[in-house]
């Protein structure tokens, strides 16, 4: 174990964690929402820290980026848990199951009776942030992302080899839900360059009723972190029947426009039954309407998860219309950009990091 950041001891040896918006106060021998953090004695500690579950090289479009360095692949590690409790979690088996269950909003952040084991290593792997840096080496990559979990949760351990990585001259990126508090979140900003936030609604309501948490802590974080100079991507899983109005859809592009910018790409991604959600999965035709409802406000949207190739894969000149990246899957050409990322035909700048 080692010793957590961002918590608040007290006489009772209850242990107040300040890293995320829930704030859970965890009594001694107990355990947090997110599964990973655990009070000792009065002592709060994270027990994941250098656990590695996942660790694959990947192509930068995955996490998705689509504008950050097209083409290029990037090391990506992640561990057990997360914060919050979406009920269609695509990467439940190391963020949900693999962990106790825990009843959200629990005033003390225990776990239910009948679950109260610590997290249990499933093919986790030590490996210090040393390491990781000289994996970078190995994969012959200078761009490193936290994903697959939350990587927040990941703090301590994601802090120390942010900084290690970019004092090395690496570049690093994370996929995140964004629940987080302010103060974390600015210690660990300036590490990092790019971040894909997972916007899973607009609405408040389906924070509570699927995710178990809030909503404006996500919005502030897109904010906060576009403002300190991160790029930043959203994406939002559309789910029919609980964010799939063509009203819903216009609202969040709206939201990203005007506090993100118009040229932020906002990616919509297709859902599949998952975890405990039996909902059906997204039809193309509902992800095509809110594509072209988002294409009003914003410059750059897109459609994944549903397969190569159709409407929404390509990347065009928002000026002239010039296509300027070509995308196959995972295979990108760039087609239409210079060295200096200005578009071919017309000489814009299209916010795209090549």
């Amino acid at each position: 174990m080692h010793k957590a950041l961002y918590y608040q001891p007290s006489e009772d040896k209850k242990a107040r964690c300040l890293l995320c918006p829930h704030q859970c106060r965890i009594a001694p021998g107990k355990i947090g929402i997110c599964r990973q953090r655990k009070n000792v004695d009065g002592i709060l500690y994270s027990l994941n820290y250098g656990k590695v579950v996942s660790l694959n090289l990947d192509p930068m479009e995955k996490k998705p980026l689509y504008h950050f360095y097209p083409g290029e692949r990037i090391l990506s590690i992640g561990t057990n848990g997360c914060n919050l409790g979406c009920l269609f979690c695509q990467n439940w088996s190391i963020s949900q199951e693999d962990s106790p269950s825990v009843a959200f909003g629990a005033a003390e952040g225990e776990p239910r009776p009948d679950n109260g084991r610590e997290p249990r290593p499933r093919g986790r792997e030590e490996i210090a942030p040393e390491e990781i840096i000289k994996l970078t080496g190995r994969y012959r990559t200078r761009f490193l992302a936290y994903t697959y979990n939350e990587p927040l949760i990941w703090y301590e351990y994601i802090l120390e080899t942010a900084k290690l990585a970019k004092s090395a001259g690496l570049i690093n990126v994370l996929v995140t839900n964004g629940y987080i508090n302010r103060e974390p979140l600015m210690e660990l900003l300036p590490y990092i360059s790019a971040m894909n936030i997972d916007l899973k609604s607009i609405k408040e309501d389906f924070y509570h009723r699927l995710c178990k948490a809030e909503l404006q802590p996500v919005l502030e974080t897109a904010k906060l972190s576009r403002q300190e100079g991160v790029f930043i991507e959203i994406t939002n899983l559309i789910i029919p029947n609980e964010n799939d109005t063509i009203e819903e859809c216009e609202e969040m592009a709206k939201w990203v426009e005007h506090n993100l910018g118009k040229d932020t790409p906002l990616h919509f991604s297709a859902y599949f039954p998952a975890y405990k959600l039996t909902n059906p999965p997204t039809p193309v035709e509902t992800l095509i309407k809110a594509y072209h409802i988002a294409r009003k406000h914003l410059y750059f949207v897109y459609i994944g998860n549903v397969g190569p190739g159709g409407e929404g894969t390509d990347t065009f000149c928002f000026q002239c219309d010039n296509k300027l990246i070509e995308r196959t899957g995972y295979e990108v050409k760039i087609v239409g950009l210079t060295e200096q990322g200005l578009c071919t035909r017309c000489a814009t700048k299209n916010n795209i990091l090549v």
